[in-house]
């Protein structure tokens, strides 16, 4: 009962009023009943000390009690309870997001652990958390760009798809104009107030096509910014510098050489802004200052589905008024 009240609401409630009726009924009630006791004089009371009342007589008020309870579902019924399914108006703020990320073997550099591309994927799950409302997209890319995701709001499944991404999965090289160039071709149509591509990346442009900076003035065409993370420590690091044809690598320690002239220039014409991410921490705090962008506002529009549970207490109120009627005409029976 308890639960079903809790889910109602009562279109009229004004009907309400008429529960203080109950209380007037209540005196009359006992009024009357004092006014129907009899005398009757007795010499002594001893005859009948230690009779017990029958259960007739305990329950001789049921009826009153019926009446008012027959009065109170009328009451209930009338006041129109009813059940919302309903679509609220709900604003919320979201950017359209591609995040294009190097794959290439050098993200597999230990100075972070276990290696730079595992954390930036684990970072970047946070950072999709972060942002529900949000359509993120992903692009991958190496010597070459390829789109592992298009812009959605279903976040779990670019989530799944991280471990399908591996270092080394496309043709070797850092192809940064082309990994711009693609994130920038996944969101440059979108309806977003804010359209941002992140670029990941830490090495220097050496294969593709398009430059970066080309690719910059097509991100600047489109109205999309870029935020470009550099991923490396500074000085050397432990990272592959050769593969064999049966998989292993040989490592190496290597001068971490990271084009932040380049990334910092994209930057700059998109309106976006260049970070140096040289631990964990540092990457973490790179996306604190993303997630401080400008939203769009998306509102949805509400409707409401509304029934009416007034037929329940309708019933109740009828087989209350029925038994009122059964136990006053069969049980508790007045003698002329």
């Amino acid at each position: 009962m308890y639960s079903y009240f809790n889910d109602i609401q009562f279109a009229e409630r004004h009907w309400f009023w008429l529960f203080l009726i109950i209380p007037v009924l209540v005196a009359w009630y006992i009024y009357k009943l004092k006014t129907y006791e009899g005398e009757i004089h007795y010499s002594s009371f001893k005859i009948i000390k230690g009779i017990k009342p029958s259960l007739k007589a305990k329950f001789r008020h049921s009826v009153f009690v019926l009446r008012l309870l027959t009065l109170s579902f009328i009451i209930l019924a009338i006041a129109r309870p009813q059940s919302r399914s309903s679509w609220k108006d709900v604003k919320t703020e979201g950017i359209d997001i591609v995040v294009s990320l190097d794959v290439s073997l050098s993200m597999l550099a230990k100075d972070f652990k276990p290696n730079r591309l595992e954390v930036a994927k684990q970072v970047l799950a946070d950072f999709i958390d972060a942002r529900p409302n949000d359509k993120i997209g992903l692009v991958v890319f190496g010597g070459e760009a390829f789109t592992q995701c298009p812009l959605t709001t279903d976040h779990k499944i670019i989530k799944n798809m991280f471990a399908d991404i591996n270092a080394g999965m496309l043709d070797q090289g850092t192809a940064i104009g082309l990994g711009l160039a693609d994130g920038v071709a996944r969101v440059k149509d979108s309806k977003a107030k804010s359209k941002v591509v992140i670029l990941i990346s830490d090495g220097v442009n050496n294969v593709g096509e398009i430059a970066p900076l080309t690719a910059a003035e097509i991100a600047k065409t489109f109205g999309v910014r870029v935020y470009c993370i550099g991923v490396g420590s500074k000085g050397k690091a432990l990272q592959p510098v050769a593969l064999y044809p049966n998989g292993e690598m040989e490592y190496d320690y290597v001068d971490v050489d990271i084009d932040d002239a380049t990334m910092t220039e994209i930057s700059n014409m998109t309106g976006g802004k260049y970070f140096r991410a040289t631990d964990r921490e540092s990457l973490e705090n790179t996306y604190k200052e993303i997630d401080k962008l400008e939203k769009t506002i998306i509102s949805e529009k509400s409707f409401t589905n509304k029934a009416e549970h007034f037929l329940p207490l309708a019933l109740v109120a009828a087989i209350c008024l029925l038994l009122e009627f059964l136990l006053k005409r069969f049980v508790f029976k007045a003698l002329p």
